[in-house]
């Protein structure tokens, strides 16, 4: 049975971390920008209804990619935060014909390395829950709690502690109300599954593939390159 969905990509960004001369979504990849990568991972797949990327509006980036005039890609203004940024695609979906009770995938645009098999457990493990969930992955490293002077002051107890990925898919209706809600109570929302927990509500973790990462720091951009060039070779 296949799940019929849309997608929001927030690209308002400007990834000071990277320290480059542009947002890190345009940062180049395999001859290709990041987020052209990313939107891949999405636009050949049969259930997708249709995308919308936020963007800043002083972006001049994004007009010059092929992408920017696939007719399945929409553009939406960029927010301040990434939960504004979500906020503007949803309704943007809405003004697409997108209805309350659609799945919509929300997925970061600097995380170009989705494996198919990945998007496909999510949209499975999904297609009936009463709330969603999100990609995600168990914590493999010891954590330590830091106190006020920088030393340890506890270690945590990883054994229930997962790490939140995206893509993170719920109901077009119910996450924009959480986002809403959350945003005039003056909550610092950090992913949309935080906004639902807000709202009382448990999503459910979908466990993927850790290499799913997002590109915040050079280091992760050369891992990235030599990973491709790896899997170019295998092939």
């Amino acid at each position: 049975m296949s799940t019929k969905f849309w997608l929001v990509v927030p690209a308002a960004g400007v990834g000071a971390r990277m320290a480059a001369d542009r947002p890190k979504q345009y940062l180049q990849v395999g001859g290709r920008c990041i987020i052209e990568h990313t939107l891949d991972c999405f636009l050949d797949h049969p259930d997708l209804l249709g995308a919308v990327v936020c963007l800043a509006a002083d972006d001049p980036y994004w007009p010059q990619l092929a992408v920017a005039s696939d007719p399945r890609v929409r553009r939406a203004p960029g927010g301040r935060e990434r939960a504004d940024s979500v906020l503007a695609g949803l309704d943007a979906l809405q003004a697409a014909g997108a209805g309350e009770q659609d799945w919509v995938l929300v997925h970061d645009a600097a995380r170009p390395n989705l494996a198919r098999e990945d998007l496909q457990r999510l949209l499975a493990v999904l297609a009936d829950d009463p709330v969603g969930g999100l990609l995600a992955v168990p914590v493999r490293d010891t954590l330590k709690r830091a106190d006020a002077d920088g030393r340890v002051a506890q270690t945590v107890d990883r054994s229930q502690i997962w790490q939140a990925y995206t893509p993170q898919m719920f109901r077009l209706g119910a996450l924009s109300q959480a986002l809403r809600g959350a945003l005039a109570a003056g909550v610092p929302i950090t992913d949309e599954a935080f906004a639902l927990e807000w709202c009382g509500q448990s999503s459910r973790l979908v466990e993927g593939r850790a290499d799913n990462l997002k590109i915040t720091r050079p280091e992760d951009l050369a891992w990235l390159r030599q990973a491709w060039v790896e899997r170019d070779r295998q092939r």
